[in-house]
């Protein structure tokens, strides 16, 4: 009975992460082919979800994310602010840049943490809650990155903000979170700051782990 109730939660999850991967609804039919599951085990997840507040039906019967999922969501960003901060807190004050932790939201990335370093004359202002498209800026294309297995670090300069440079990597190796931690300045970078980028998501993800 366990076996079956954790594969039931494991199809639960991966129709909901297939919901949020940002290219709008799918019909119950559409579900089952990519899910390469049966159409009444489909429905059966689906009535769950449902009733929960997890997904919802629109006018035309496609499948979209329903409003639990915000819900979870808000809760869970302060856990995750909480978790990163000291990892940023360090990294800014290794790189002296202003450090940040990304994560996805469909096509957005959105900030949930922000630290900024203590000794510098000037840095970047970012604001926590901040959003942009994924595909703008060194912390979204990480994350596209790590939607496609890649797991390298991105630089890029001037996409979000003149004149700030951006270096991010992925947080990798969890399958529930789609994150990036970054750094943003005005000044240069030196050759260290992308390594030590790395690491800081690295430590990261065996802390969340």
């Amino acid at each position: 009975m366990a076996a079956e109730s954790a594969q039931t939660l494991e199809r639960g999850l991966r129709l909901l992460r297939l919901l949020a991967d940002g290219k709008g609804g799918r019909t119950p039919t559409e579900l089952s082919t990519e899910l390469s599951l049966s159409r009444p085990v489909v429905y059966r997840l689906l009535t769950t979800l449902l009733s929960e507040g997890f997904v919802r039906r629109d006018a035309e019967g496609r499948v979209h994310l329903g409003f639990g999922v915000l819900a979870l969501a808000q809760a869970v960003q302060p856990l995750l602010r909480a978790a990163a901060v000291p990892t940023l807190r360090r990294l800014a004050e290794q790189v002296g840049a202003t450090a940040h932790l990304t994560v996805a939201e469909g096509d957005d990335g959105l900030a949930v943490a922000v630290v900024e370093p203590s000794w510098t004359d000037m840095h970047v202002a970012y604001r926590e809650g901040s959003r942009h498209p994924l595909a703008r800026g060194a912390a979204g294309q990480a994350i596209l990155a790590l939607r496609e297995g890649r797991h390298d670090y991105f630089v890029t300069e001037g996409q979000l903000q003149e004149g700030a440079r951006g270096v991010a990597a992925p947080v990798t190796g969890l399958p529930w979170l789609e994150a990036s931690v970054g750094v943003v300045t005005f000044g240069p970078l030196e050759e260290s700051t992308g390594p030590r980028v790395v690491a800081a998501a690295a430590e990261l993800a065996a802390e969340l782990a």
